[in-house]
């Protein structure tokens, strides 16, 4: 998958701003620049949080349609699969991204395992709609992060990492008082962290759920259930989600032939890499990339 900056030039061709680090930035967005971020597929290692503050835009998120309105925030997690079909001429909104990696090293990263991945399982669809103040304090709280990407504070990028984990404590606190929140368990939230975590470094060699329950210290049924209890998602479905997702993207951007996708994704064969590509993607790996 592309890192934030490689799906940043992938959309836009030039960097934000000199001497960006592609860990975090924020800005406004309209209809054409929200439009070209089809040019990536979703195929990028990003956490990305969009509050709409006004017209509408209408996406396919992993395979459901999905239309946002003024004080909704949509939350993409990496992985799954996202397409802009429809937007509005005066559409406009604020996006903030952060590096997967940023992300997950985050103090507040034990609230973002509610807010990336509790909304998806409560209101089966990755946006809240926020009260109307409360979308204002949020669409504050990344402007405040806009203004210091653009300044030359000797310390700027330790304060926007500061901001960004108050930002996702603010929502974490607008989140509980819009639904019905479950507790999980702190133990359960570190085994779906460090599975997280383990996920993109292993998954184009090892495709099994015993090897991340192995490197994780539990059995794989007890992995199955965290994650299910946490995701609404299965094991599988996350490893296969990231294959196909670096599979489309190998065919998208390299000449590498399907036989050496095949093969770098450690599948048996190359019947068995296509019939599994042609099962998910609905095309086969040649077709795709025509």
């Amino acid at each position: 998958m592309y890192t934030l900056k490689q799906g940043w030039m992938a959309m836009i061709g030039e960097m934000p701003m000199e001497n960006w680090d592609g860990k975090i930035h924020c800005l406004e967005t309209d209809a054409a620049l929200t439009f070209r971020t089809n040019e990536t597929e979703g195929f990028m290692s990003a956490y990305t949080f969009t509050l709409v503050t006004r017209g509408s835009a209408t996406i396919i998120y992993n395979g459901k349609e999905i239309t946002l309105y003024p004080d909704d925030l949509y939350i993409y997690s990496p992985g799954l699969s996202v397409r802009v079909v429809s937007i509005s001429q005066d559409y406009r909104g604020i996006c903030l991204l952060a590096d997967e990696h940023t992300t997950l090293d985050a103090p507040g990263v034990h609230d973002l395992v509610h807010i990336a991945y509790q909304p998806i399982v409560q209101l089966q669809e990755p946006k809240l709609t926020l009260p109307h103040d409360t979308a204002e304090h949020l669409a504050a709280r990344m402007r405040e992060i806009m203004g210091y990407l653009q300044s030359d504070h000797i310390y700027k990028r330790e304060i926007i990492r500061m901001l960004y984990a108050v930002f996702l404590l603010d929502f974490q606190n607008a989140q509980q008082k819009a639904i019905s929140h479950r507790a999980i368990p702190q133990r359960v939230e570190d085994i779906f962290i460090g599975f997280i975590r383990l996920l993109p470094l292993h998954f184009a060699q090892h495709h099994d759920i015993g090897f991340y329950a192995t490197k994780l210290n539990i059995t794989t049924i007890y992995l199955s259930r965290v994650v299910k209890q946490v995701s609404g998602r299965t094991v599988v479905d996350y490893i296969n989600q990231l294959l196909v997702m670096e599979a489309s993207f190998l065919l998208r951007t390299t000449t590498l032939s399907v036989a050496q996708i095949a093969d770098r994704l450690h599948f048996a064969d190359t019947p068995s890499f296509s019939k599994f590509f042609s099962r998910l993607k609905g095309v086969s790996p040649r077709a795709y990339r025509r």
